[in-house]
């Protein structure tokens, strides 16, 4: 008998850890990064800046944007970009003419080399955006993308 209810038990207790860990997996887990629905709904440069904290943007030429002159897919176009400002923080890419400007939000740890890349989606040429933070100021630069319709040109 006590067999018994040692497998009682176990599936019991069995039971409850799948239970948990069901409902577990369903809650959203605090080690996610921070979602800042504000900056990511902006439409312009400037809502985006303040949304993420800052007053106002500054020009830098120690920002570099690699991407295509010309993308051909605007479902996928390769974006990358590198800061040589000393104590980057973030660095965030914005679509000027995209329905949400925010495309892109990086946090650049202490220590770590200030180069991020990714695809964006692009749906008209544009001009894209590269914010950096960097010991609490703002800078910007920006490239010029087309994107080609069906290889017409944009």
């Amino acid at each position: 008998m006590l067999k018994h209810q040692s497998r009682r038990q176990l599936l019991r207790h069995g039971g409850l850890f799948g239970l948990v860990a069901a409902i577990g997996s369903l809650v959203p887990r605090l080690g996610f990064a921070a979602w800042n629905k504000a900056a990511f709904d902006a439409k312009s440069l400037n809502d985006v800046v303040k949304a993420l904290g800052g007053s106002a943007v500054e020009k830098s030429g120690d920002i570099a944007i690699t991407a295509p002159d010309i993308a051909e897919n605007g479902a996928v176009v390769p974006i990358a970009v590198a800061s040589k400002i000393a104590g980057t923080q973030s660095i965030a890419i914005l679509v000027e003419k995209n329905p949400y400007a925010l495309s892109a939000q990086f946090d650049i740890p202490a220590g770590t080399e200030a180069n991020v890349g990714t695809r964006v989606k692009m749906g008209q040429s544009s001009n894209v955006h590269a914010v950096v933070k960097a010991n609490g100021k703002y800078y910007v630069a920006t490239k010029e993308v087309k994107v080609t319709l069906g290889g017409c040109g944009g």
